[in-house]
């Protein structure tokens, strides 16, 4: 997301979180299989997992606003 915010044009920026939207789900993958090769406690897991899950939301929504607000 910060290479998103180095952008100085609407379509770039909105590309970069979109690239910020798949890293995280690349996250939420390879979280998945730390656990399942038991590289990481069921806490740690939980964790990352309760952080990562909230993520795509919040980059969807400056997306919208990025989109919405933003005149550049």
């Amino acid at each position: 997301m910060a290479e998103g915010f180095g952008r100085y044009h609407k379509k770039d920026k909105v590309k970069f979180y979109y690239y910020s939207f798949g890293s995280v789900k690349e996250c939420l993958d390879w979280n998945e299989k730390a656990k399942v090769r038991k590289l990481i406690s069921e806490e740690v897991y939980i964790k990352i997992f309760g952080v990562l899950e909230t993520l795509p939301k919040e980059i969807h929504q400056l997306i919208k606003f990025t989109n919405d607000k933003l005149k550049i």
